[in-house]
């Protein structure tokens, strides 16, 4: 069951993420500007869920690996498959912006 749930909605790898993240990786996190203003992750880019497709080249131009959050996962998961169907293939989901803190 926890597998179906994992392909469903992805899964974050809390422990390596912090090294990726550290290795000088960009944090975007992908919940809405009005979540992000109530707290986030220190070094965090907001670029909405909504806004990943029109802001693909922002996102390649960075030409270092990435890692998204969210609130829950959920919207992280998706951006990961955003980017990767536009040919960002170094992404890492860290599920919740509270998991990198």
């Amino acid at each position: 069951m926890l597998s179906l749930f994992k392909s469903i909605f992805g899964s974050s790898d809390s422990s390596n993420i912090k090294e990726i993240l550290s290795q000088g990786a960009i944090l975007i996190d992908v919940r809405s500007s009005n979540e992000f203003a109530s707290g986030h992750a220190n070094g965090a880019i907001n670029i909405p869920l909504d806004q990943v497709d029109a802001r693909i080249t922002q996102i390649k131009s960075y030409n270092k690996p990435i890692v998204v959050c969210c609130a829950s996962g959920m919207r992280s998961a998706r951006a990961k498959s955003l980017m990767a169907g536009h040919g960002v293939t170094d992404v890492h989901d860290a599920g919740s912006w509270r998991n990198i803190r």
